[in-house]
């Protein structure tokens, strides 16, 4: 499984679009999904700076 952060699709660090391009997924789509879950607690936020700092760029 080769993740990366994408270079195309970022808004912040690109870990989502990294994600969505991988996967084939709408990237607008998972956006939305990951704002939904990060307005639950914490949680959302940790992974996804978890992720940034682990994925490589492509």
């Amino acid at each position: 499984m080769n993740l990366y952060r994408s270079k195309n699709h970022r808004i912040f660090a690109g870990v989502i679009g990294g994600i969505a391009e991988r996967f084939g997924w709408s990237v607008a789509l998972l956006r939305l999904i990951w704002v939904l879950l990060t307005l639950t607690p914490v949680p959302g936020l940790i992974i996804y700076l978890v992720l940034w700092m682990v994925l490589p760029e492509r």
